[in-house]
């Protein structure tokens, strides 16, 4: 009888914490008709309104929605831990005649032009605006997590110093001292890399611009961590370009750098694992970038307003080998585990379409 008295009790005391820590969890309704955890947050939703109808084509995960994305990590990855850079905080935007002279900053011109309009009209500082729009455009994406976002970054000080944003012509060795030099690791280097699942390059072949990495740029799932891992048989444009090397797959190209990381025996395994494992992809790309976007600011002094981004939608992410290719096409690179068991598509060869 006393053990079912206890059970009771610590039954009874659950449920009043539960209780009383929903009501803890204060929400407030905007003048739009929006729930949010913070008022401060209520001014966001009519610019996130904005930018799905005048930036990303009516929520599309299009080439504005892939470039935001892009621009809000060469934006942050200015950022030092030995007290140089403003990280996340915008400069790319607000000194865009700078920064986008950078040769590693090559072809953000496009979505920078874009993009500053309606950041001004927007009234946000150009940190908060960058990475909103990057937390929004990325939950267009089908698969994709949804990104938190923070509310109340200071106006950039400077443009972010030049030679900060690695390049796809740079060793294995030179992006991880790069990376840890802004506080990451080569794991978190491999799940920020994610984000070429939905990306495209412009300047490293401009003859063929938007041609993008994997077979299903328009998803956020797992074909990019197999699919630079297939044998090479060709180049998507009139031949090598500096920073490419060959690809599996007609469309799609192959960075040299994706292909040495995931190759080299730092960071082979850390790739290996993102193949055929959604949530998990999911989960390791959101933690880092949940940190990127923070880079260089005081936490404290922001306001959690992740409420306002859009939810992503859910896909299966079950990644297959492409048509005409065969396990032993897999230059598989981790000895230390097991590769995962694959199935085949039927039909021809794939063949990818710029984005």
């Amino acid at each position: 009888m006393a053990f079912i008295r206890l059970n009771l009790i610590v039954s009874t005391a659950l449920v009043v914490s539960q209780v009383v820590n929903a009501a803890l969890v204060k929400r407030v309704t905007c003048s739009t008709g929006q729930v949010t955890a913070n008022a401060a947050c209520c001014a966001l939703f009519p610019i996130v309104e904005n930018l799905q109808k005048n930036l990303f084509d009516d929520a599309d995960c299009g080439e504005e929605a892939h470039s935001a994305l892009r621009i809000a990590f060469h934006d942050a990855i200015g950022f030092s831990l030995k007290g140089t850079g403003g990280g996340a905080d915008g400069s790319i935007l607000a000194f865009n005649q700078t920064e986008t002279a950078f040769p590693a900053n090559g072809g953000v011109d496009e979505i920078v032009d874009a993009q500053f309009p309606l950041f001004l009209e927007s009234k946000l500082s150009a940190g908060d605006f960058v990475h909103l729009a990057a937390a929004v455009g990325t939950a267009n994406c089908p698969g994709a997590p949804r990104l938190p976002f923070f509310l109340g970054r200071p106006p950039p000080k400077a443009a972010a110093p030049d030679l900060t944003v690695p390049e796809p012509t740079d060793s294995v060795t030179s992006i991880l001292a790069r990376f840890a030099d802004a506080g990451f690791s080569p794991q978190e280097v491999v799940a920020l890399l994610a984000s070429h699942t939905i990306a495209a390059a412009d300047s490293v072949d401009p003859t063929i611009p938007g041609t993008p990495f994997d077979t299903s740029p328009g998803f956020f799932d797992g074909n990019l961590f197999l699919e630079v891992l297939l044998r090479g048989r060709l180049f998507p444009g009139q031949g090598k370009q500096t920073g490419e090397v060959l690809s599996p797959i007609a469309g799609e190209m192959r960075l040299q750098s994706d292909f040495a990381i995931s190759q080299d025996s730092r960071t082979a395994c850390f790739w290996q694992d993102m193949i055929n494992n959604q949530k998990h992809m999911m989960s390791e790309f959101a933690a880092a970038m949940t940190k990127l976007q923070v880079l260089g600011q005081d936490k404290r002094r922001l306001v959690d307003c992740s409420d306002v981004i859009p939810v992503p939608r859910v896909i299966e992410g079950t990644v297959r080998i492409p048509a005409t290719f065969i396990r032993s096409d897999i230059q598989i690179a981790c000895a230390a585990k097991t590769f995962p068991k694959l199935a085949t598509r039927g039909g021809p060869a794939p063949t990818v379409a710029p984005v």
